[in-house]
């Protein structure tokens, strides 16, 4: 029998989201949530979605669970329960997210101790990420040291990006002792919508140039050459470009300098402000598009003016994007905005026929799961909605690494 299965671990600092998936034919046999982990009323469901398991459905348990290793555990327990646990010789691999490779991951790695030590120096790069990545590795493996665990790395996709769109205009030196640098973010998604656009085209990924929007609560940008990313809009951290549901994108740097001379913040007191107070939340007291669109439609002038600036934002960088790539065959949405938002969507790409941009209104107010097209029949770029797979990105690339 050739192990087959993949479990995909998500660490986050006080959740763990899985999904155990068969790459022999790409199919889920299960998914699941562990949340408040470290609390009273930590919170553990879990999906079977194949065999006689699936059809008893979703199972859920509320109570502590006190660390990670608990979590797993009994994640483990829930797995074993379906008859696909982690002592199962068809698991081939754990493939775990992990936010932030530096330069120093490009590509998704097995984890070793070295490996793992420079995942934990990384850590300054994402303190609020990669500690709780680590963690998970560390269980993970303590539950099963004898397959293959494998990291795949938020950044990978975007280290292809060229230096001089990577670097920022600082000292040199400054830099380098700081590691400061544009490195982007929500890089397997980026991955799988690039690809999965040039599928629906019917074309070779190497021939398509798309534009991809991850428009969630986080949103990012990218600029994807034949499959190569070139540009994208998050940097050093998630701060960086879009407007999102609590961060505020791009900002004039001195707006930092002005809030701590003149408004007497401290640097913490500023990062919560821009990271969690600000984008949709902070303009109109709303980071749920949902929400912000019903107000809107009710007059609401807060909400209409955070819309407009949120799609503002997203419209100035298609068009930059379509300027650093010279030649667009595709603009694709994903995520939970850009997959639902149908009036984001047609507000982003007004008035952008000269791009050849043109939707068909009634193709991208229907409601589907599915890959789509959602473009005009004239139009000379392709517009589609992609709902995104990262986990199954995640699997795919860490089967692919201990199979080769």
């Amino acid at each position: 029998m050739t192990a087959s299965r993949v479990l995909v671990l998500n660490s986050g600092s006080s959740s763990v989201k899985y999904q155990l998936l068969d790459m022999a034919d790409r199919s889920r046999l299960a998914t699941g949530l562990v949340e408040r982990i470290g609390e009273e009323t930590s919170r553990l469901v879990h999906e079977p979605l194949t065999g006689p398991a699936a059809a008893r459905g979703k199972r859920e348990q509320v109570g502590p669970i006190a660390d990670h290793e608990a979590a797993l555990k009994a994640v483990a327990a829930e797995l074993a329960a379906d008859g696909t646990g982690l002592d199962s010789p068809e698991l081939a691999a754990v493939g775990h997210r992990v936010v932030h490779g530096g330069t120093r991951f490009t590509r998704p790695t097995v984890i070793d101790d070295e490996v793992l030590a420079e995942i934990r120096n990384l850590i300054p790069l994402a303190p609020l990420h990669n500690p709780a990545n680590v963690t998970g590795i560390e269980v993970a493996r303590s539950l099963r040291a004898d397959i293959p665990q494998v990291a795949v790395f938020d950044t990978a996709f975007h280290s292809t990006m060229p230096e001089h769109v990577a670097r920022y205009a600082i000292d040199a030196g400054t830099a380098e002792a700081y590691s400061i640098r544009r490195y982007g973010f929500h890089g397997t998604s980026h991955a799988y919508v690039s690809r999965a656009t040039a599928a629906l085209l019917g074309r070779p990924v190497e021939d398509v140039n798309v534009i991809v929007l991850h428009l969630g609560n986080g949103a990012s940008a990218s600029a994807v050459r034949g499959g190569v990313c070139v540009e994208t809009s998050m940097g050093m951290t998630p701060l960086e470009g879009l407007v999102m549901g609590t961060r505020s994108g791009d900002l004039d740097p001195a707006v930092v300098f002005h809030l701590a001379r003149v408004g007497g913040l401290s640097v913490d007191e500023i990062d919560s402000l821009l990271n969690k107070k600000s984008g949709l939340l902070g303009m109109c007291g709303d980071n749920d598009m949902r929400e912000v669109l019903r107000r809107a439609g009710e007059g609401d002038e807060s909400a209409r003016l955070a819309f407009e600036a949120y799609v503002h934002r997203l419209k100035k960088y298609i068009g930059a994007y379509a300027a650093v790539l010279g030649r667009v065959d595709a603009v694709a949405f994903t995520a939970g905005v850009g997959e639902n938002a149908h009036q984001v969507r047609e507000a982003a790409l007004d008035g952008l026929a000269e791009l050849g941009l043109a939707l068909d209104l009634e193709a991208n107010a229907a409601r589907s799961p599915q890959p789509r097209l959602i473009s005009a029949d004239h139009a000379r770029v392709a517009v589609a909605v992609v709902p995104t797979d990262e986990e199954l990105e995640i699997a795919t690339q860490t089967y692919a690494l201990v199979t080769r």
